[in-house]
C-alpha cells in the first residue's frame, strides 16, 4: 500500500528538525523514497534495533523446554 494512503489514518506529530544536507541526500537516495518516508523508515529502524538489543540481553536467561528432534519432525 502506498505510503500516502497509510498516513492519514494514523495519529501524527509534525516536527521540525535540522539535518545535514548530505545525510538527507544520501538517505533519500538509499531509500529511493522522499524525505518523510525516509525519516520514518529511519525511526522504525531505531525502534527495531532497540528491541533486538533487548532480546540479545536476554540471551541465555530463558529456559525453553524444546526438543529439537521433535521440532524437526514435520
Amino acid at each position: 500500500m502506498p505510503y500516502n494512503q497509510v498516513m492519514p489514518t494514523q495519529d501524527l506529530q509534525k516536527v521540525t528538525v535540522l539535518l545535514p544536507k548530505e545525510l538527507v541526500r544520501r538517505a533519500t537516495r538509499a531509500s529511493g523514497a522522499g524525505l518523510t518516508p525516509t525519516i520514518r523508515e529511519g525511526l522504525e529502524a531505531v525502534v527495531r534495533s532497540h528491541a533486538y538489543r533487548r532480546l540479545r540481553q536476554m540471551r541465555g536467561r530463558l529456559r525453553l523446554s524444546l526438543d529439537v528432534r521433535e521440532l524437526r519432525r514435520d
